[in-house]
Protein backbone atom coordinates (compact mmCIF):
# COMPACT_ATOMS: atom_id res chain seq x y z
CA UNK A 1 0.00 0.00 0.00
CA UNK A 2 2.81 2.48 0.81
CA UNK A 3 4.01 1.72 -3.10
CA UNK A 4 1.27 2.59 -4.42
CA UNK A 5 0.83 5.95 -2.40
CA UNK A 6 3.95 6.60 -3.89
CA UNK A 7 3.34 6.62 -6.71
CA UNK A 8 0.66 8.47 -6.79
CA UNK A 9 2.62 11.46 -4.84
CA UNK A 10 5.46 11.38 -7.40
CA UNK A 11 3.04 11.11 -10.39
CA UNK A 12 1.37 14.48 -8.91
CA UNK A 13 4.96 15.87 -8.60
CA UNK A 14 5.90 15.31 -11.88
CA UNK A 15 2.96 16.50 -13.24
CA UNK A 16 3.82 19.77 -10.82
CA UNK A 17 7.49 19.73 -12.58
CA UNK A 18 5.84 19.62 -16.12
CA UNK A 19 4.20 22.69 -15.29
CA UNK A 20 6.66 24.36 -14.19
CA UNK A 21 8.97 23.58 -17.24
CA UNK A 22 6.08 24.02 -20.30
CA UNK A 23 4.62 27.13 -18.17
CA UNK A 24 1.52 26.19 -18.24
CA UNK A 25 -1.03 28.31 -16.55
CA UNK A 26 -2.70 26.78 -13.08
CA UNK A 27 -5.91 27.16 -14.09
CA UNK A 28 -4.94 24.64 -16.85
CA UNK A 29 -3.12 22.79 -14.85
CA UNK A 30 -6.24 22.33 -12.55
CA UNK A 31 -8.48 21.90 -15.17
CA UNK A 32 -6.83 18.61 -16.64
CA UNK A 33 -5.76 17.31 -13.18
CA UNK A 34 -9.34 17.13 -12.53
CA UNK A 35 -10.48 15.80 -15.86
CA UNK A 36 -7.81 12.67 -15.49
CA UNK A 37 -9.24 11.83 -12.10
CA UNK A 38 -12.87 12.13 -13.01
CA UNK A 39 -12.32 10.31 -16.03
CA UNK A 40 -10.76 7.55 -14.02
CA UNK A 41 -13.71 7.19 -11.49
CA UNK A 42 -16.02 7.52 -14.12
CA UNK A 43 -14.24 4.08 -15.53
CA UNK A 44 -14.46 2.46 -11.85
CA UNK A 45 -18.02 3.70 -10.35
CA UNK A 46 -19.52 4.18 -13.77
CA UNK A 47 -20.03 7.42 -13.03
CA UNK A 48 -18.16 10.88 -11.47
CA UNK A 49 -21.45 13.12 -10.81
CA UNK A 50 -21.55 12.57 -6.87
CA UNK A 51 -17.40 13.10 -6.47
CA UNK A 52 -15.72 15.95 -5.85
CA UNK A 53 -12.31 16.67 -6.60
CA UNK A 54 -10.17 19.24 -5.16
CA UNK A 55 -6.64 19.69 -6.72
CA UNK A 56 -3.63 21.64 -5.10
CA UNK A 57 -1.30 22.31 -7.89
CA UNK A 58 0.82 24.32 -5.53
CA UNK A 59 1.00 21.54 -3.28
CA UNK A 60 1.09 18.83 -5.92
CA UNK A 61 -1.63 17.18 -4.24
CA UNK A 62 -5.38 16.18 -5.03
CA UNK A 63 -8.48 15.51 -2.60
CA UNK A 64 -11.06 13.49 -3.42
CA UNK A 65 -14.61 13.05 -1.62
CA UNK A 66 -17.76 10.58 -2.59
CA UNK A 67 -21.56 11.90 -1.59
CA UNK A 68 -23.52 9.05 -0.78
CA UNK A 69 -27.22 9.21 0.94
CA UNK A 70 -27.58 7.71 3.85
CA UNK A 71 -30.14 4.52 4.40
CA UNK A 72 -30.67 2.29 6.64
CA UNK A 73 -28.96 -0.56 7.52
CA UNK A 74 -29.09 -3.50 5.04
CA UNK A 75 -30.71 -0.99 2.46
CA UNK A 76 -27.81 -0.14 0.39
CA UNK A 77 -28.58 -1.21 -3.39
CA UNK A 78 -25.95 1.14 -4.53
CA UNK A 79 -22.79 1.35 -2.87
CA UNK A 80 -21.24 3.68 -5.20
CA UNK A 81 -24.15 6.13 -3.82
CA UNK A 82 -25.59 4.63 -0.76
CA UNK A 83 -23.98 3.93 2.37
CA UNK A 84 -25.47 2.58 5.97
CA UNK A 85 -26.76 4.36 8.91
CA UNK A 86 -24.40 2.66 10.66
CA UNK A 87 -20.96 2.45 8.18
CA UNK A 88 -22.18 6.43 8.32
CA UNK A 89 -22.24 7.22 11.87
CA UNK A 90 -19.13 5.31 12.34
CA UNK A 91 -16.75 7.27 9.33
CA UNK A 92 -16.80 10.95 11.97
CA UNK A 93 -20.47 11.73 11.13
CA UNK A 94 -22.38 9.99 14.66
CA UNK A 95 -25.46 12.35 14.15
CA UNK A 96 -26.10 11.86 10.64
CA UNK A 97 -29.57 10.57 9.89
CA UNK A 98 -31.62 8.54 7.08
CA UNK A 99 -31.98 11.00 4.13
CA UNK A 100 -29.21 13.08 4.47
CA UNK A 101 -26.07 12.81 2.66
CA UNK A 102 -22.72 12.04 3.75
CA UNK A 103 -19.31 12.83 2.28
CA UNK A 104 -16.09 10.75 2.84
CA UNK A 105 -12.69 10.89 1.89
CA UNK A 106 -11.44 8.62 -1.08
CA UNK A 107 -7.69 7.31 -0.57
CA UNK A 108 -7.05 6.62 -4.34
CA UNK A 109 -4.50 4.84 -3.70
CA UNK A 110 -6.30 2.67 -2.10
CA UNK A 111 -8.10 1.45 -5.74
CA UNK A 112 -4.95 -0.51 -6.72
CA UNK A 113 -2.43 -0.28 -8.99
CA UNK A 114 -4.52 -0.68 -12.37
CA UNK A 115 -6.31 2.44 -11.07
CA UNK A 116 -3.41 4.31 -10.71
CA UNK A 117 -1.78 3.40 -14.14
CA UNK A 118 -4.81 4.05 -15.51
CA UNK A 119 -4.48 7.82 -14.21
CA UNK A 120 -0.84 7.83 -15.32
CA UNK A 121 -1.93 6.99 -19.05
CA UNK A 122 -4.97 9.29 -19.14
CA UNK A 123 -2.76 12.09 -17.20
CA UNK A 124 -0.05 11.79 -20.19
CA UNK A 125 -2.40 11.63 -23.11
CA UNK A 126 -3.83 14.78 -21.85
CA UNK A 127 -0.22 16.58 -20.70
CA UNK A 128 0.70 15.71 -24.66
CA UNK A 129 -2.46 16.94 -25.78
CA UNK A 130 -1.58 20.02 -23.83
CA UNK A 131 1.90 20.26 -24.96
CA UNK A 132 0.83 20.14 -28.73
CA UNK A 133 -1.66 22.99 -28.37
CA UNK A 134 0.72 24.72 -26.98
CA UNK A 135 3.07 24.46 -29.30
CA UNK A 136 0.65 25.11 -32.14
CA UNK A 137 -0.56 28.22 -30.75
CA UNK A 138 2.88 29.31 -29.93
CA UNK A 139 4.02 29.68 -33.70
CA UNK A 140 0.78 30.12 -35.15
CA UNK A 141 0.99 33.46 -33.45
CA UNK A 142 4.40 34.17 -34.98
CA UNK A 143 3.82 33.34 -38.58
CA UNK A 144 6.21 35.43 -41.01
CA UNK A 145 8.39 36.36 -37.70
CA UNK A 146 12.13 35.00 -37.64
CA UNK A 147 13.19 32.43 -35.92
CA UNK A 148 16.75 30.54 -35.67
CA UNK A 149 17.24 26.75 -35.62
CA UNK A 150 19.60 24.13 -35.61
CA UNK A 151 20.09 21.98 -38.10
CA UNK A 152 19.31 18.28 -36.53
CA UNK A 153 18.84 16.32 -39.99
CA UNK A 154 19.42 16.69 -43.12
CA UNK A 155 17.21 14.81 -45.87
CA UNK A 156 16.76 14.53 -49.79
CA UNK A 157 13.34 16.95 -49.24
CA UNK A 158 13.50 18.68 -46.20
CA UNK A 159 15.79 19.82 -43.42
CA UNK A 160 14.83 19.54 -39.56
CA UNK A 161 15.46 22.05 -37.23
CA UNK A 162 14.96 22.14 -33.42
CA UNK A 163 14.47 25.55 -31.91
CA UNK A 164 16.06 26.60 -28.97
CA UNK A 165 12.90 24.84 -26.71
CA UNK A 166 13.77 21.63 -28.53
CA UNK A 167 10.68 22.42 -31.07
CA UNK A 168 10.90 20.43 -34.50
CA UNK A 169 10.76 23.21 -37.71
CA UNK A 170 11.04 21.82 -41.28
CA UNK A 171 12.28 23.67 -44.02
CA UNK A 172 11.20 21.85 -47.63
CA UNK A 173 13.54 22.09 -50.66
CA UNK A 174 10.98 24.20 -51.91
CA UNK A 175 11.65 26.70 -49.36
CA UNK A 176 15.56 26.19 -49.51
CA UNK A 177 17.67 28.91 -51.29
CA UNK A 178 18.84 27.21 -54.24
CA UNK A 179 22.33 27.40 -52.88
CA UNK A 180 21.71 26.49 -49.34
CA UNK A 181 23.83 24.35 -47.87
CA UNK A 182 23.33 22.51 -44.53
CA UNK A 183 25.18 20.26 -41.96
CA UNK A 184 24.35 19.11 -39.06
CA UNK A 185 24.90 21.74 -35.77
CA UNK A 186 24.40 24.78 -38.36
CA UNK A 187 22.50 27.63 -37.06
CA UNK A 188 19.75 29.11 -39.65
CA UNK A 189 17.81 31.55 -39.88
CA UNK A 190 13.86 31.07 -41.15
CA UNK A 191 10.66 32.43 -40.90
CA UNK A 192 7.89 31.03 -39.72
CA UNK A 193 6.03 30.31 -43.23
CA UNK A 194 2.66 27.82 -42.25
CA UNK A 195 1.53 26.30 -39.18
CA UNK A 196 -1.22 23.31 -39.07
CA UNK A 197 -2.41 21.04 -36.52
CA UNK A 198 -3.60 17.98 -38.79
CA UNK A 199 -4.89 15.69 -36.48
CA UNK A 200 -3.97 17.43 -33.04
CA UNK A 201 -0.16 16.74 -34.87
CA UNK A 202 1.08 20.19 -34.82
CA UNK A 203 3.44 21.05 -38.26
CA UNK A 204 5.38 24.13 -38.36
CA UNK A 205 6.61 24.99 -42.10
CA UNK A 206 9.95 27.41 -42.14
CA UNK A 207 11.15 29.46 -45.13
CA UNK A 208 13.84 31.11 -46.61
CA UNK A 209 12.48 32.14 -50.31
CA UNK A 210 9.36 33.95 -48.73
CA UNK A 211 9.66 37.68 -49.36
CA UNK A 212 8.77 37.78 -45.92
CA UNK A 213 12.15 36.40 -45.03
CA UNK A 214 13.90 38.87 -46.63
CA UNK A 215 11.53 41.84 -45.16
CA UNK A 216 12.73 40.42 -41.49
CA UNK A 217 15.80 40.70 -42.38
CA UNK A 218 15.98 43.96 -43.21
CA UNK A 219 14.01 44.98 -40.13
CA UNK A 220 16.83 42.70 -37.82
CA UNK A 221 19.35 44.88 -39.84
CA UNK A 222 18.10 48.33 -40.45
CA UNK A 223 17.34 49.71 -36.80
CA UNK A 224 15.16 52.55 -38.67
CA UNK A 225 12.83 50.07 -40.56
CA UNK A 226 12.30 48.12 -37.50
CA UNK A 227 11.49 51.46 -35.09
CA UNK A 228 8.99 52.34 -38.22
CA UNK A 229 10.97 55.20 -39.58
CA UNK A 230 11.30 53.78 -42.38
CA UNK A 231 8.86 51.41 -44.59
CA UNK A 232 9.14 48.36 -46.96
CA UNK A 233 6.54 49.56 -49.64
CA UNK A 234 6.66 46.76 -51.80
CA UNK A 235 8.99 43.25 -52.54
CA UNK A 236 10.28 41.73 -55.71
CA UNK A 237 12.02 38.35 -55.53
CA UNK A 238 13.87 35.33 -57.28
CA UNK A 239 15.27 33.59 -54.06
CA UNK A 240 19.18 33.40 -54.71
CA UNK A 241 19.30 35.47 -57.86
CA UNK A 242 17.95 39.19 -57.37
CA UNK A 243 15.47 41.41 -55.17
CA UNK A 244 14.35 44.59 -55.49
CA UNK A 245 12.41 46.61 -52.15
CA UNK A 246 11.08 49.73 -52.41
CA UNK A 247 11.43 51.81 -49.31
CA UNK A 248 9.91 55.04 -48.25
CA UNK A 249 11.22 57.41 -45.28
CA UNK A 250 8.67 58.80 -42.92
CA UNK A 251 11.68 61.41 -41.74
CA UNK A 252 12.50 63.82 -44.53
CA UNK A 253 16.21 64.01 -42.49
CA UNK A 254 16.60 60.33 -43.35
CA UNK A 255 17.57 58.74 -46.58
CA UNK A 256 15.74 55.83 -46.84
CA UNK A 257 17.84 53.65 -49.25
CA UNK A 258 21.40 55.15 -47.35
CA UNK A 259 19.80 54.12 -44.49
CA UNK A 260 19.26 50.18 -45.98
CA UNK A 261 22.19 49.71 -47.61
CA UNK A 262 24.98 51.13 -44.74
CA UNK A 263 27.95 53.08 -44.55
CA UNK A 264 30.10 50.90 -47.16
CA UNK A 265 27.31 48.48 -47.62
CA UNK A 266 27.84 47.44 -44.11
CA UNK A 267 23.70 46.89 -43.33
CA UNK A 268 23.18 45.26 -46.92
CA UNK A 269 25.92 43.21 -46.88
CA UNK A 270 24.80 41.05 -43.67
CA UNK A 271 21.69 40.51 -45.78
CA UNK A 272 23.52 39.69 -49.05
CA UNK A 273 25.70 37.11 -46.96
CA UNK A 274 22.47 35.14 -45.26
CA UNK A 275 21.01 34.99 -48.86
CA UNK A 276 23.53 33.53 -50.25
CA UNK A 277 25.25 36.24 -52.35
CA UNK A 278 21.19 37.04 -53.65
CA UNK A 279 21.65 40.52 -55.21
CA UNK A 280 19.49 43.55 -54.05
CA UNK A 281 18.61 46.40 -55.65
CA UNK A 282 17.51 49.13 -53.14
CA UNK A 283 14.84 51.93 -54.35
CA UNK A 284 13.26 55.06 -53.44
CA UNK A 285 9.34 54.21 -53.46
CA UNK A 286 6.87 56.83 -55.16
CA UNK A 287 2.79 56.78 -55.79
CA UNK A 288 3.98 58.22 -59.24
CA UNK A 289 3.76 55.03 -61.01
CA UNK A 290 5.95 56.79 -64.02
CA UNK A 291 8.65 57.67 -61.75
CA UNK A 292 8.32 54.03 -59.70
CA UNK A 293 8.49 51.90 -63.07
CA UNK A 294 11.50 53.66 -64.46
CA UNK A 295 13.64 53.68 -60.47
CA UNK A 296 12.19 49.37 -60.51
CA UNK A 297 14.20 49.38 -63.81
CA UNK A 298 16.97 50.45 -62.75
CA UNK A 299 19.71 50.27 -63.78
CA UNK A 300 18.47 51.05 -67.68
CA UNK A 301 17.78 54.98 -68.65
CA UNK A 302 14.21 55.36 -70.26
CA UNK A 303 13.29 57.52 -72.54
CA UNK A 304 9.51 57.74 -72.19
CA UNK A 305 6.76 55.74 -70.82
CA UNK A 306 3.21 54.83 -71.63
CA UNK A 307 0.95 53.43 -69.00
CA UNK A 308 -2.58 51.92 -69.82
CA UNK A 309 -4.39 51.95 -66.59
CA UNK A 310 -6.49 49.03 -66.59
CA UNK A 311 -7.65 48.09 -63.01
CA UNK A 312 -7.77 44.40 -64.10
CA UNK A 313 -4.43 44.43 -66.68
CA UNK A 314 -2.20 47.69 -65.60
CA UNK A 315 0.44 47.94 -68.50
CA UNK A 316 3.22 49.99 -69.32
CA UNK A 317 4.76 50.58 -72.51
CA UNK A 318 8.52 51.15 -71.94
CA UNK A 319 10.90 53.13 -74.75
CA UNK A 320 14.28 53.28 -74.50
CA UNK A 321 17.57 53.47 -76.43
CA UNK A 322 18.67 50.54 -78.72
CA UNK A 323 22.39 50.31 -75.95
CA UNK A 324 19.31 50.12 -72.62
CA UNK A 325 17.26 47.27 -73.83
CA UNK A 326 19.14 44.79 -72.72
CA UNK A 327 19.92 46.31 -69.30
CA UNK A 328 16.26 46.57 -69.20
CA UNK A 329 15.45 43.06 -69.54
CA UNK A 330 18.67 41.57 -67.33
CA UNK A 331 19.75 38.17 -67.69
CA UNK A 332 17.01 35.76 -68.39
CA UNK A 333 14.75 38.63 -68.73
CA UNK A 334 15.09 38.90 -64.55
CA UNK A 335 15.26 42.76 -64.40
CA UNK A 336 11.87 43.53 -65.85
CA UNK A 337 10.36 40.32 -64.46
CA UNK A 338 10.94 41.97 -60.63
CA UNK A 339 10.71 45.80 -61.70
CA UNK A 340 6.68 44.45 -62.72
CA UNK A 341 6.01 42.39 -59.95
CA UNK A 342 7.73 45.28 -57.90
CA UNK A 343 5.42 48.27 -60.05
CA UNK A 344 2.37 45.85 -60.70
CA UNK A 345 2.39 46.48 -64.00
CA UNK A 346 3.14 44.70 -66.96
CA UNK A 347 5.91 46.27 -68.63
CA UNK A 348 6.60 46.22 -72.26
CA UNK A 349 10.19 46.92 -73.37
CA UNK A 350 10.37 49.45 -77.17
CA UNK A 351 13.21 50.46 -78.94
CA UNK A 352 13.17 54.32 -79.13
CA UNK A 353 14.05 54.89 -82.78
CA UNK A 354 11.96 57.57 -83.64
CA UNK A 355 11.21 57.60 -87.10
CA UNK A 356 12.24 54.30 -87.84
CA UNK A 357 9.50 52.48 -85.33
CA UNK A 358 7.17 54.49 -87.97
CA UNK A 359 7.75 51.81 -90.31
CA UNK A 360 7.84 48.63 -87.86
CA UNK A 361 5.24 46.86 -87.38
CA UNK A 362 4.64 44.52 -83.90
CA UNK A 363 5.18 40.93 -83.53
CA UNK A 364 1.67 40.11 -82.56
CA UNK A 365 0.42 40.86 -86.21
CA UNK A 366 2.68 37.63 -87.45
CA UNK A 367 0.71 34.66 -85.48
CA UNK A 368 -0.72 33.60 -88.47
CA UNK A 369 2.23 33.14 -90.20
CA UNK A 370 4.84 32.54 -87.02
CA UNK A 371 3.71 30.25 -83.96
CA UNK A 372 2.40 31.95 -81.01
CA UNK A 373 5.60 29.83 -79.25
CA UNK A 374 8.19 31.23 -81.29
CA UNK A 375 6.68 34.91 -80.97
CA UNK A 376 6.19 34.97 -77.24
CA UNK A 377 10.46 33.76 -77.35
CA UNK A 378 11.56 36.78 -79.26
CA UNK A 379 9.07 38.93 -76.68
CA UNK A 380 11.48 37.43 -74.12
CA UNK A 381 14.47 38.98 -75.39
CA UNK A 382 12.95 42.44 -75.52
CA UNK A 383 11.99 42.57 -79.03
CA UNK A 384 8.23 43.49 -79.61
CA UNK A 385 7.98 44.63 -83.34
CA UNK A 386 9.94 43.19 -86.92
CA UNK A 387 12.69 45.37 -86.67
CA UNK A 388 13.86 44.41 -82.97
CA UNK A 389 14.39 40.74 -84.21
CA UNK A 390 16.01 41.60 -87.53
CA UNK A 391 18.74 43.81 -85.49
CA UNK A 392 19.96 41.00 -83.88
CA UNK A 393 22.33 38.62 -84.89
CA UNK A 394 20.76 35.13 -85.86
CA UNK A 395 23.42 33.40 -83.50
CA UNK A 396 22.53 35.47 -81.10
CA UNK A 397 19.04 34.83 -81.01
CA UNK A 398 19.19 31.28 -81.33
CA UNK A 399 21.42 31.00 -77.96
CA UNK A 400 19.13 33.04 -75.80
CA UNK A 401 15.65 32.56 -77.33
CA UNK A 402 17.02 28.41 -77.60
CA UNK A 403 15.77 28.22 -81.23
CA UNK A 404 16.54 25.69 -83.88
CA UNK A 405 18.19 27.89 -86.95
CA UNK A 406 15.57 26.82 -89.32
CA UNK A 407 13.10 28.40 -87.11
CA UNK A 408 15.03 31.58 -87.14
CA UNK A 409 15.43 31.43 -90.30
CA UNK A 410 12.09 31.45 -91.39
CA UNK A 411 11.43 34.09 -88.80
CA UNK A 412 13.55 36.57 -90.75
CA UNK A 413 12.10 35.23 -94.19
CA UNK A 414 8.98 36.08 -92.80
CA UNK A 415 10.05 39.64 -91.51
CA UNK A 416 12.29 40.25 -94.35
CA UNK A 417 9.35 39.87 -96.56
CA UNK A 418 7.14 42.23 -94.78
CA UNK A 419 8.84 45.68 -95.71
CA UNK A 420 9.85 44.19 -99.37
CA UNK A 421 13.44 43.77 -99.09
CA UNK A 422 14.87 41.78 -102.34
CA UNK A 423 16.78 39.29 -100.11
CA UNK A 424 17.34 38.50 -96.67
CA UNK A 425 19.75 40.32 -94.14
CA UNK A 426 22.95 38.38 -93.56
CA UNK A 427 22.88 37.64 -89.83
CA UNK A 428 25.98 39.83 -89.66
CA UNK A 429 24.83 42.46 -90.86
CA UNK A 430 22.65 43.61 -88.71
CA UNK A 431 22.77 45.65 -86.27
CA UNK A 432 22.94 44.21 -81.88
CA UNK A 433 21.18 45.51 -79.66
CA UNK A 434 23.00 45.58 -77.26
Amino acid sequence: MAKKREEAVNMMANFKEFKELKNIDKTTLISVLEESFRSVLAKMFGSDDNFDVIVNPDKGDCEIYQNLEVVEDGAVENDSRQIALSEAQADNDPDCEVGEEHTRRIDFAKFGRRAILNLRQTLSSKILDLQKDAIYTKFKSIEGELVIGEVYQVWKKEVLLLDSEGNELLLPKDQQISTDIYRKGDMIRAVVHTVDNKNNNPKIIVSRTSEAFLRRLFEAEVPEIHDGLIEIKAIARVPGERAKIAVESYDDRIDPVGACVGVKGGRIHGIVRELRNENIDVINYSDNPQLMIQRALSPARISSIRIADDPDDPKAEVFLKPDQVSLAIGKGGLNIKLASILTGYHIDVYRDNDAEEIDDIYLDEFRDEIDEWVIDALKGLGCNTARDVLRLPKADIMERADLEESTVDYVFDVLNAEFDYDEPQEADEQQPAE
